[in-house]
């Protein structure tokens, strides 16, 4: 591995900045290092950048008490991510600490012995585990200088964005696939920043951001999932750090996470290994399962075809916020899969449906279809006897069901219509 090098992924020579324990740019495929700088891909080899630090080494219940001792939100792990150390008293939305949630009536509807539990991140601000990521995102931002916050985004992002810019008190521009669910258009625009709707996928709108980064009329623009992409991603470790400290501080035995860029995933992998390097956690043998929609599964076919690549496909399904068919990380979760013993699964839009409404019913939490996504596969693995379920497991929802309403429309609504009177309630069948 190298030493820190100026090279064309930065493109001046800035000063240094305070991001914490963040200490440079590391290429996930050749390890190069890299300065701190709104970069995003290995000059060498074009790999993807992520954020490498000194993480704290020494007494670990020390760190444990520290960690205890800070906010109820993602800045108690201010020591782990490439933030400066005074993140929190700063003006930012302060999301995550959102409620781990045993399932007990869903286990018991699964078959489920070993614990069930429910990471229900629709509690952010946003009601999307998207406010995690974009937090960090906002100190990379302030720390390079940009004074536009933007994004490609399939919904939640685009609202995260925006509500995260005006409390920081930047301008938004965010870009989105023209056809997104009305309420998400919506959010994203409430905030006052720019919405720009492009006709197109995804991954169109993304292909276009790329462009705008190297263009004049990108100058001071940071893009939170483009070049601001490694400091962004380190958010999605703190879903484990909370699963692993509201689990008093052990692993989950198995975890079933969403997949739309493969980011979530990767992250939450690597926010575990960092838990077991610095002594946070007793290390132990986990596995993690990816969950995709059956009409945008590219990563769930090549891990069932046993390939290495991932081939795109072209998204067709209600799971709006998982349709992306040319997954960035998508190699990386196959890896991680494999490693870990686990496994990718898709589910079907009526099947999404059905696990939306099975987790309503039984534990009071109203997933939006991507929760119904995680779940549904969840399900299907348990049936098939992939997920163990003697084991501990850990199932994500990432998104409040207020934002997907027209999931679940068609099949849901009132259960009688009745005249006000007691006889019309008896005919109706209600009185037991």
């Amino acid at each position: 591995m190298s030493t820190l090098t100026e090279t064309d992924s930065t493109p001046d020579a800035s000063p240094a900045v305070d991001l914490g324990p963040a200490t440079a740019l590391s290429c996930r495929e050749c390890g190069e290092r890299f300065p701190l700088a709104p970069a995003f891909a290995c000059t060498s080899c074009f790999g993807p950048l992520e954020a490498a630090y000194d993480l704290p080494t020494g007494d670990p219940e020390a760190l444990r008490r520290r960690i205890e001792a800070g906010p109820a939100n993602i800045w108690r792990y201010a020591p782990l991510l490439p933030v400066p150390a005074d993140v929190a008293g700063k003006p930012n939305l302060a999301p995550g600490w959102t409620q781990l949630v045993a399932a007990d009536r869903l286990a018991a509807e699964l078959g489920v012995t070993g614990g069930l539990y429910v990471k229900d991140d629709s509690g952010n601000p946003t009601h999307s585990f998207k406010d995690r990521v974009v937090a960090n995102a906002v100190e990379a931002a302030r720390a390079f200088g940009f004074t536009t916050l933007s994004c490609s985004s399939t919904g939640n992002l685009a609202g995260a964005v925006g509500a995260a810019a005006a409390r920081a008190g930047l301008r938004s521009c965010v870009f989105i696939p023209h056809d997104l669910e009305q309420s998400k258009i919506l959010m994203a625009a409430v905030y006052g920043g720019d919405v720009v709707g492009i006709e197109g996928t995804y991954d169109d709108v993304n292909r276009f951001c790329s462009e705008l980064i190297g263009d004049p009329a990108g100058e001071g623009w940071g893009f939170v999932n483009v070049n601001l992409r490694p400091y962004y991603a380190e958010g999605s470790k703190t879903l484990a750090f909370e699963i692993c400290e509201q689990l008093g501080w052990r692993l989950p035995d198995q975890l079933v996470i969403p997949i739309a860029s493969g980011s979530q995933l990767t992250k939450i992998d690597k926010g575990l290994k960092e838990l077991i390097a610095t002594g946070l956690v007793e290390e132990k043998p986990y596995k993690i399962f990816g969950a995709q929609a059956a009409g945008c599964s590219p990563v769930s076919q090549a891990f069932k075809a046993g390939h290495d690549a991932v081939r795109p496909v072209r998204p067709d399904t209600i799971a709006k916020s998982l349709a992306i068919g040319n997954p960035a990380d998508g190699p990386y979760v196959l890896d991680i899969a494999r490693r870990t013993g686990g496994a990718v699964e898709d589910v079907t839009d009526p099947e999404i449906v059905d696990a939306i409404k099975l987790l309503a019913r039984t534990e009071g939490i109203f997933a939006e279809t991507a929760g119904g996504v995680t779940l549904g596969v969840a399900r299907k693995l348990f049936a098939s006897g992939a997920l163990d379920p003697s084991l501990t497991t850990v199932v994500l929802n990432t998104g409040d069901g207020l934002k997907t309403l027209d999931a679940v429309a068609p099949t849901t609504g009132p259960t009688a219509i009745i005249r006000p009177n007691l006889d019309s309630f008896r005919e109706a069948g209600l009185a037991s």
